[in-house]
């Protein structure tokens, strides 16, 4: 990677130490911005760095040494210091998603031996059938409750006790190893076989110096992606404070733009289906008021002047990224595809849009385009403590891509059997296909088997719907797909294709099938996370073409 520019890191081993040298050396600049109701809420490093330590204090009253810590709900302030304060503390962090099903949740709580559950409001109303289905956890922790109610403590409360405690001197901060397991991440999968990623304090902080050692972030980010994946918690909560950045949390999704305009970011994470989403209103903006010719000819103009060294685009695109605040000009984009035209497109008009690839194993950054060499038909380099390599190539040199280095995971929690499976002499196998391009940057062009990937980031495995829709009697056969979008890739809609045994249709009478068939698949999957939701249905004529071991070819 001689042709990658290298920036100067400060070494760090911890996220404690990270976190002090951030207030030593910017105390008072914000570190986080949120919207609280109808106002804006400013904390600075220091004063985040104080409500860690009261945290900290109150947990280490409570017992909770060598504990399993979950948190579940909405992006909110709350919940990145409850991140932060179990990160460096001697417990476990075990984030859940908050799209989950009740019964889903409760399996987590249970598979990851998790004593305490930090949680929002909207988890108020199963609190009941939690406890029920999980007699381990024996303290909850509500974020929304402004006072202890029986076995419920309140977060606010709890805050104040702790805050007492650290400023009377009863509570220090201890180093701990960093190479024990520090957080549990079950990943976007399968219900009963979701697997929990297990990650060190060591593997997020190579995360972090690594990723800065080969890029650079803006001083302003708009957080927007979900906290309990490690995209979002390491590459810009994690990275976002070793770059002293201020991080604005996004209240929520139809609040982008506005916030966009509220917080004047310079940057944002986002997945691609962000990017699509941006991309089409431009262009759309742009043929309404009869501007769409004068925009492909200014970057015709301004791709012509690059060549020769003149760099325009901040003038030239004023009006475009005006819409975006006026002072966005880096967009990182991963979790799924990114379609090589509109990372172009943001190129062109002076928004570095830099395509990058990640897996939670990996903690979970792999590689990204960087300032100097970027490629939007790629994912990148791999980042500085990363090491890839292509097994079983072809003729092509596309074979399957393995990591290794300080971000690879320890393993699988409680599951040694899929751990040996996906390591092998410290690789990991990603069961992601790819290649590696003659500059170093990484190709994906495929994965695995069966699992794809929706237009919005989302992870899907299809065996996992499937065996709902095969629930229905007289589904004999089903698969699962992504629906395809104007471009030929996969959109966020999901596709049943079905074969139905004909004597089982036959003995429900004369109704309408295809009716009948949706509303059944709708009652079978209701419980399932909406993006795992059937859109649209196709009934075959004839079974499946099989393999000699009676599996479907798909």
């Amino acid at each position: 990677m001689s042709n990658v520019k290298k920036y100067k890191v400060e070494h760090v081993d911890t996220i404690k130490e990270m976190q002090e040298k951030a207030v030593a050396a910017c105390p008072n600049k914000l570190n986080f911005r949120y919207r609280e109701k109808s106002k804006i809420v400013d904390i600075t490093f220091k004063e985040f760095y104080e409500l860690t330590l009261s945290l900290g204090a109150a947990l280490n009253n409570l017992g909770t040494k060598g504990k399993h810590i979950a948190c579940i709900g909405e992006n909110s302030f709350k919940w990145i210091t409850v991140f932060y304060t179990v990160l460096k503390s001697d417990a476990v962090f075990v984030p859940i998603d908050k799209e989950l099903p009740v019964k889903d949740i409760i399996t987590i709580l249970n598979h990851s031996d998790s004593e305490i559950l930090f949680y929002s409001d909207r988890y108020e109303k199963h609190l009941d059938e939690i406890k029920k289905g999980c007699p381990r956890v024996k303290k909850y922790i509500a974020f929304d409750k402004d006072k202890d109610e029986k076995d419920v403590l309140s977060y606010d409360k709890l805050i104040q006790k702790g805050n007492k405690l650290w400023k009377q001197g009863n509570f220090k901060e201890e180093v701990h190893d960093t190479n024990v397991l520090k957080e549990i991440i079950y990943t976007s999968g399968t219900t009963g076989l979701a697997k929990g990623v297990m990650l060190t304090e060591h593997n997020l902080v190579s995360v972090v110096t690594g990723a800065l050692e080969i890029t650079t972030l803006g001083d302003v980010v708009l957080s927007v992606l979900p906290y309990h994946h490690t995209y979002e918690s390491s590459c810009d909560l994690l990275i976002g404070m070793h770059n002293h950045t201020t991080i604005c949390i996004n209240d929520s999704l139809k609040n982008i733009l506005p916030n966009l305009q509220e917080f004047k970011p310079n940057l944002m994470m986002i997945v691609p289906a962000f990017a699509e989403l941006f991309y089409k209103k431009i262009w759309a903006t742009a043929e309404k008021t009869g501007k769409a010719d004068l925009l492909r000819k200014l970057i015709k103009i301004s791709n012509k002047l690059r060549k020769a060294h003149i760099d325009l685009r901040g003038l030239l695109f004023k009006s475009v990224r005006k819409n975006f605040g006026g002072n966005l000009v880096q967009l990182i984009s991963g979790g799924a595809p990114l379609r090589a035209e509109v990372g172009a497109f943001f190129n062109d008009i002076g928004i570095l849009m830099q395509n990058g690839y990640g897996i939670t194993e990996c903690s979970p950054l792999v590689s990204v385009n960087t300032p100097t060499l970027n490629d939007p038909s790629t994912v990148g380099v791999p980042i500085s403590c990363c090491e890839v390599k292509i097994v079983n190539e072809t003729e092509e040199g596309i074979g399957e891509i393995c990591a290794k280095g300080d971000i690879v995971m320890k393993g699988y929690y409680k599951d040694e059997e899929k751990t040996k499976a996906a390591l092998q002499d410290g690789w990991f196998n990603t069961g992601d296909f790819g290649k590696i391009t003659d500059k170093g940057q990484i190709q994906i062009v495929g994965r695995m088997k069966n699992f794809f990937v929706l237009e919005n980031g989302k992870n899907v495995y299809p065996e996992e719907i499937e065996n709902y829709v095969l629930s229905i009697p007289y589904v004999q056969e089903a698969i699962v797909k992504a629906a395809k979008n104007e471009y030929g890739m996969n959109g966020n809609n999901l596709v049943a294709e079905v074969f139905l045994n004909k004597d089982a249709v036959s003995e429900l009478g004369d109704i309408d099938i295809a009716k009948k068939l949706k509303e059944d698949i709708n009652e079978a999957t209701k419980e399932l996370p909406v993006y795992k939701h059937i859109s649209e249905i196709e009934i075959r004529d004839k079974e499946f073409d099989k393999t000699t071991t009676n599996k479907i070819k798909r």
